[in-house]
């Protein structure tokens, strides 16, 4: 294995937020989904809820092998190949505390080169750490070794591969998986890690999307919740349950209701939300975790996924708005004796987290505007059609930003498309000021935050540590994959 250089990772090839809308039942001009009668209330019973195997840290280091490959799988009763993380869909739950070390043996059999992000870390992205330009070839192996700062927030991250011109197509394929960071915070019921995701089977195999799949973002016909259809979680009536939800889709948002009654929501991606805010509807794009709380209902009901329209596709050129497929059951939660058991908290004595810097009366050393365009001709898009940000297709060879480390900065993100955009920035959380109501109540810190069509999002960063470099982007994966990522450097 070696490091790809910057050209080579140039694969255009086939290839908010407006925010995170948390909650509320009528949002004015963007169109939601009217509420009527929830499709979760009458939920028939599904398969037995099931959470994807844990590895954990010990003595301060988590040693894991992570093989990817094609495998045979069962989905909703059908032997499918899909490309997996040991053989699993997702892969194991990886699972630490602040300071700890991740060292990961990477195996790819895949006929295709791959990678691995450690979405959400706020970790170095250099050498062999969560490096973006990592390149590792089919045969080959690769050893990361990524720590966690001592202060590092605690909650549920992800990993997935990031090579660029491939990812879409393995996210959508099976590889993702859950990273659980421990809160010793008291008073809080054992997590539930529940990783959603979507895919498309044909012919017993993850189908292969289209040129005007990948143009609007592939939403896949079977929605998946730790590989499953619509689990059914057994819990006792009244009893609080919480669910650590990542948005593991390649481009579905997830438009979350619980048969209409309130959820407490916690915290979104690494950010707390104190006290909890009081919601009937979370959304989450592609990327977005949440910390929810629900309380469980006397009769059986269903976590639903909305659909939900994110705008034009192809800039209204399509003639057809770009709506995620149809109303989906996420999980049911069903009033029982027998209560199935969930993550355990952690035995080992807490440490107090500091509370996130408030970025809101800080001195800003230097503003910029990011846009997300899209346009016609030339290379990097499909037929005709480029996803582009500040008017430029991703090019590893260029560095877009460069940055300061140590100073604070402005970022205007600005959606001049007909569809939405959520933006991922890597290793540095970024704290929204502007463009939701949430910016103007909290602290509200986030690495995806979604930027509505003809919309914007103002957000501040602290480059406090983590010198080098990496990349923002699209969190729709086949707009990255297309082109609508630029490279970062901070020194």
């Amino acid at each position: 294995m070696s490091q790809m250089s910057r050209r080579q990772a140039l694969t255009l090839g086939a290839a908010g937020a407006g925010s995170l809308a948390v909650g509320l039942a009528g949002l004015g001009a963007r169109g939601w989904p009217p509420f009527g009668t929830e499709p979760g209330a009458t939920a028939s019973p599904g398969p037995a809820w099931s959470e994807p195997r844990v590895i954990t840290a010990t003595a301060g280091v988590l040693d894991v092998d992570l093989t990817v490959a094609r495998t045979e799988v069962t989905i909703d009763g059908r032997r499918v190949s899909m490309v997996t993380y040991n053989g699993t869909v997702p892969g194991p739950t990886l699972r630490m505390r602040p300071g700890d070390r991740l060292r990961v043996h990477l195996a790819n059999e895949l006929d295709e080169p791959t990678n691995l992000h450690t979405h959400g870390l706020l970790v170095s992205p250099t050498d062999n750490g969560d490096n973006p330009f990592l390149r590792v070839a089919p045969g080959e192996t690769f050893d990361y070794e990524i720590t966690l700062p001592a202060d590092h927030p605690p909650g549920l991250f992800w990993y997935h591969p990031h090579h660029h011109g491939t990812v879409a197509d393995q996210v959508f394929a099976g590889l993702y998986g859950a990273i659980l960071i421990d809160d010793d915070g008291p008073g809080r019921p054992a997590p539930r890690v529940v990783v959603v995701s979507d895919t498309t089977f044909s012919s017993g195999r993850v189908a292969e999307a289209s040129a005007q799949d990948r143009m609007r973002g592939r939403v896949g016909e079977t929605l998946l919740t730790n590989g499953l259809v619509a689990p059914e979680l057994v819990a006792t009536p009244g009893s609080t349950q919480r669910l650590l939800v990542v948005n593991a889709c390649t481009s579905r948002y997830l438009d979350l209701s619980v048969a209409g009654q309130e959820m407490r929501l916690h915290g979104v991606d690494s950010g707390v939300f104190s006290p909890p805010l009081t919601r009937q509807r979370v959304v989450l794009a592609p990327g977005n975790r949440a910390d929810l709380e629900i309380q469980v209902p006397g009769r059986r009901t269903g976590v639903t996924a909305r659909a939900y329209p994110r705008g034009a596709a192809g800039m209204g050129m399509m003639g057809s708005d770009s709506f995620d497929g149809q109303d989906a059951p996420v999980l049911t939660l069903r009033p029982g004796g027998r209560e199935v058991s969930g993550t355990t908290p952690s035995t080992q004595a807490g440490r107090p987290h500091p509370a996130p810097r408030d970025l809101r009366g800080a001195r800003v050393d230097r503003t910029r505007t990011l846009t997300f365009t899209m346009g016609m001709g030339g290379m990097g898009g499909m037929g005709g059609m480029q996803f582009l940000i500040d008017g430029r297709a991703f090019d590893a060879d260029r560095v877009d930003q460069r940055v300061e480390l140590g100073t604070v900065e402005e970022w205007t993100i600005r959606n001049a498309t007909m569809m939405d955009h959520p933006f991922h920035l890597h290793v540095w959380p970024m704290q929204v000021v502007d463009g939701t109501d949430a910016a103007r109540e909290r602290v509200d810190v986030r690495d995806v935050v979604d930027v509505p069509a003809g919309g914007q999002v103002v957000v501040r960063i602290a480059f406090a540590r983590h010198a080098g470099a990496t990349v923002y982007h699209c969190h729709i994966l086949d707009h990255e994959d297309l082109g609508m990522m630029g490279v970062v450097v901070v020194r």
